[in-house]
Parts: structure tokens; C-alpha cells; sequence
């Protein structure tokens, strides 16, 4: 891994009794894609706001580029794009006039400008509309502009809070692929969002955060791997659960077992030799199955059963 471009030391950040993040530690190389994933609720936007300087953390240290954040703070923002949930554009302009707008804002001006916001609109594939008002673009394209926006001072960090939030599937299609692109092109992106599917695909690291903290950082590939085969969830009716979790923890299929919100999770090295092995136990012991869900080996999976609960509360 390259040098980090974002070292983030224990932060912390309360409002009122609400302990909204929790000590949250990370470092993110330069040129990384970057995922900050969990459920709505979890400290994602709020951790956001404090690396992006929209916040003050109550406790601990953010460090950009070898500086510190708290005492090179313009510095600092100048060389970040941010692209927040909210849409920021003026519908009745043009996919151009409003880049032209946020360009003179970051302070680019005559040929440099112009040939600035030519280029963003060939990263965000909109050169052929660039000329047709904001208001006649369909959400995706709207959204496709908002992160065009971001990019127009060339950052060297890239925040991006749920940017695929209530589009279309072709249209999110459009969205990743640009965020790959601008990748590839050596921006440094941070991607928060609450579709697993999206962070599989995009991110060279996640980290998990759940209530404030962060319960695991690693590639997609190691989390998954971690998993197993695959994961069970069951629900069993009656009170031998130490029985049971004691008899599934011998089958030779099985990796482990937990016990969170009345059902069982059971990690499989083989799923299907696991699922027969639990319903020979259910059998033997004389319980009554009351639901049964297998999960395929995949960040939501990962998540499931680190926290028992879906990602998309």
C-alpha cells in the first residue's frame, strides 16, 4: 500500500446523550478507493462531516497529507471535494452554467476554466447534454453533475456521502463507473454508502462502522473469505439453545456459531452439508424450525453477522 493520504485517530463526536461516533481510527492510502459502510444511523455521515471539516470532533486527531487538520484547516479543505446526499445545482441552469458557477467559486477563471469544466463533463458523461437544463435530467444525471462539481478544483480527495441514493439501476450503473474512472485516473475517493453490493464492487478496503465504531476493516475479499462458505440464520423454537449450539458446533461443516436476537448464526465452511447437519440436529433433538435463511458469502452476509441486523434499516 502506498503512503497514507488520510490518517484518522480516535475520534469521537456526541450530541447531547447521543454518542454518534465512537473512537473511530483509520488510514486511507493515497489513490485508494475507500469504503465507509453501514446502516443508516450508524456515524457514517456524521464521521464524514468531521473529516471533511463541516464538524468539530470532540476528541481526537484528523492528519491530511502530513498536516493537521485542526491548524491547516482552509489548507486543507482546498484540496478536498466533497459531494454531498443533498443535490447542490441550480435546476434551471445547465449541466455547464452550474459547473461554470462552482468553478468561479473554487476561483478558476477564462480558458482555464472553460476547459476545466469541458473535462469534468467528459468524466461524468454528460458532453452531450452539457447544453440542456439541469430540471430536464433524469435524477442519475443530476447526481452525475453534483460529483462533477466536486472535482472542478482537481482534489486530491474525494468524499462522496451516498451517492447513488434514490436513483435507477441503469442510472446508478453510470454513477459507479464514474467513480471507477476517476479512480483509475488517481483520485482518492472515500465512498460512504449502505449498498454492500456497490462497496463490493468499487472499494479496495471497507471499514464496517455499527453505533459509532468501527467492527471491521479489511478488503471485501478478506471479510468474505472470513465468512466461510456462506452463513445461516434460524430461528428454533423451544429452550435448548446450548444444546443445540453445542451439537452444531461439532458438525465438520459448520465454523461457528453465535447466538444474537433469538436465532442462531451459523457459519459454514460447506452450506449445504451444514444446513443438512442442522436439520438432523433440529430432528434429533425434536425442535421446531421457525425460520430459516441462508446467505451466500457477500458483504451484507459480513455484516448480518457482525451486528444481526440488515443493512438497509
Amino acid at each position: 500500500m502506498s503512503e497514507p493520504i488520510l490518517i484518522v485517530q480516535d475520534l469521537h463526536k456526541s450530541f447531547g446523550e447521543i454518542k454518534a461516533v465512537r473512537g473511530i481510527s483509520l488510514q486511507v492510502a493515497q489513490g485508494e478507493l475507500f469504503g465507509l459502510l453501514g446502516p443508516n444511523g450508524a456515524g457514517k455521515t456524521t464521521t464524514l462531516s468531521m473529516l471533511t471539516g463541516l464538524l468539530s470532533p470532540d476528541r481526537g486527531r484528523i492528519t491530511m497529507k502530513g498536516l493537521d487538520f485542526r491548524t491547516h484547516t482552509h489548507q486543507l479543505k482546498a484540496r478536498m471535494g466533497l459531494v454531498p446526499q443533498e443535490l447542490a445545482l441550480y435546476p434551471a441552469l445547465s449541466a455547464r452554467q452550474n459547473l461554470t458557477f462552482f468553478g468561479r467559486i473554487y476561483g478558476l477563471k477564462g480558458r482555464d476554466l472553460r476547459r476545466r469544466v469541458d473535462e469534468v463533463l467528459e468524466m461524468i458523461g454528460l458532453t452531450g447534454r452539457a447544453d440542456d437544463p439541469v430540471e430536464t435530467y433524469s435524477g442519475g444525471m443530476k447526481r452525475r453533475v453534483n460529483i462533477g462539481a466536486g472535482l472542478l478544483h482537481k482534489p486530491d480527495i474525494l468524499f462522496l456521502d451516498e451517492p447513488t441514493v434514490g436513483v435507477d439501476p441503469q442510472s446508478r450503473n453510470a454513477i459507479l463507473e464514474s467513480v471507477e474512472a476517476l479512480n483509475r485516473a488517481g483520485v482518492t475517493v472515500i465512498y460512504t454508502t449502505h449498498y454492500m453490493e456497490e462497496a463490493q464492487r468499487l472499494c479496495h478496503r471497507v471499514a464496517i462502522v455499527d453505533e459509532g465504531q468501527i467492527i471491521a476493516l479489511d478488503t471485501p475479499t478478506a471479510l468474505i473469505r472470513s465468512l466461510g462458505g456462506g452463513l445461516i440464520v434460524v430461528g428454533l423454537a423451544g429452550e435448548a439453545a446450548e444444546t443445540v449450539t453445542d451439537r452444531l458446533r461439532s458438525l465438520p461443516a459448520v465454523q461457528g456459531v453465535q447466538r444474537r436476537d433469538g436465532k442462531l448464526h451459523i457459519r459454514a465452511r460447506h452450506t449445504q452439508e451444514a444446513l443438512v447437519g442442522l436439520l438432523e440436529v433440529a430432528n434429533r433433538l425434536d425442535l421446531l424450525i421457525t425460520t430459516l435463511e441462508i446467505l451466500e458469502p457477500n458483504l451484507e452476509a459480513v455484516f448480518l453477522h457482525l451486528t444481526g441486523r440488515r443493512l438497509r434499516e
